[in-house]
């Protein structure tokens, strides 16, 4: 059974690409520099969770804000896949027909793939 830092030295550059696909995605939307903070690696709350299909340990992490609200999250499984989701709750800066709820990332191993998650505005 892995220790958190263990897992957290593992993953560390999984979390990281997942960071950066999640800033990513937030500037091909358009959303000027600095406007949508996504939060970064070391800012998450990290635990150990047991994987009820298989034991297996996931590194799990959770952005919080000032008030304890959840920002987002992360989860890398102990066989290389990984998902991770931020919150944005904003107006899409092009194309205001949309909301952006939140973006999200997942992969395995050195592929990571992103994009929003979109809603209809209502008029």
């Amino acid at each position: 059974m892995s220790t958190l830092q263990e897992r957290l030295n593992e993953c560390g550059p999984l979390v990281e690409a997942l960071c950066g696909a999640l800033g990513g995605e937030i500037a091909k939307l358009g959303f000027p520099p600095g406007s949508v903070c996504v939060g970064a690696a070391d800012a998450a709350i990290y635990r150990l969770d047991s994987d009820p299909s298989d034991g297996t340990q996931s590194l799990c992490g959770e952005w919080r804000d000032a008030r304890g609200q959840r920002l987002g999250m992360l989860v890398c499984h102990a066989d290389g896949s990984c998902y991770a989701e931020h919150d944005v709750v904003r107006v899409h800066p092009r194309d205001g027909r949309w909301f952006v709820e939140a973006v999200h990332a997942w992969g395995r191993g050195g592929r990571i793939c992103a994009e929003p998650r979109l809603m209809p505005m209502v008029s």
